[in-house]
């Protein structure tokens, strides 16, 4: 089997534990996990021109527009430590970043070539969570509230799951148990798609 280079994306609802599984992959990989979030302030923070403008625009207390969040992304797609595979978490959101992706990587030579989906009970997330909520007593985080992040969730990935789906792309990995049980399934998976864990790489 040809060894791919890792240019993933993880998908997961709130509460899956995405941005720790983002992680370990990243270091199983060798590659950046590159989060939208972590560029964002990281952009703000060094007052890039980038950056700038989305501080304008979030203390304005409007949504960053895809255009920029599509310009963020390619500028840190374009460093060099992602030249060889990253892990995408946060991006695409929407079927016009996901074009946009694809073009740009297209442009590269290269493509999307596997996504993580962290599939999980949603009861089980929704109780997983108010009990973290009750431990960090953080009494505003209701039930109500848990559901409702899970439905705006399932509302906005569902055309991005079903586009990589239809893709071949979709990898589901059950992501309930320990953090170590889940991302050992990660990586039975990756490797059983041809991707390589560094630490075995000789």
């Amino acid at each position: 089997m040809t060894e791919l280079s890792p240019r993933l994306l993880i998908v997961g609802p709130p509460g899956a534990g995405k941005g720790t599984q983002a992680t370990a992959i990243a270091e199983s990989f060798g590659i950046p996990a590159i989060s939208t979030g972590d560029i964002f302030r990281a952009n703000v923070k060094n007052e890039t021109e980038l950056g700038l403008k989305v501080k304008a625009i979030m203390d304005a207390g409007d949504y960053v527009p895809d255009s920029l969040t599509n310009e963020l992304i390619s500028d840190r797609l374009g460093q060099a430590d992602a030249e060889a595979g990253f892990l995408l978490d946060g991006y695409p959101r929407t079927l016009h970043q996901v074009e946009f992706l694809d073009s740009y990587l297209e442009g590269k030579g290269e493509k999307l070539n596997a996504v993580v989906q962290l599939v999980a009970d949603r009861d089980e997330i929704v109780e997983r969570l108010r009990k973290r909520a009750l431990d960090q007593g953080r009494s505003d985080d209701t039930e109500e509230a848990i559901r409702h992040r899970q439905d705006v969730y399932l509302r906005e990935t569902a055309p991005l799951i079903d586009t990589y789906r239809d893709r071949g792309l979709l990898i589901e990995v059950d992501g309930l148990g320990t953090i170590g049980e889940v991302a050992s399934r990660i990586d039975t998976a990756l490797t059983d798609r041809g991707f390589r864990p560094v630490a075995s790489a000789s």
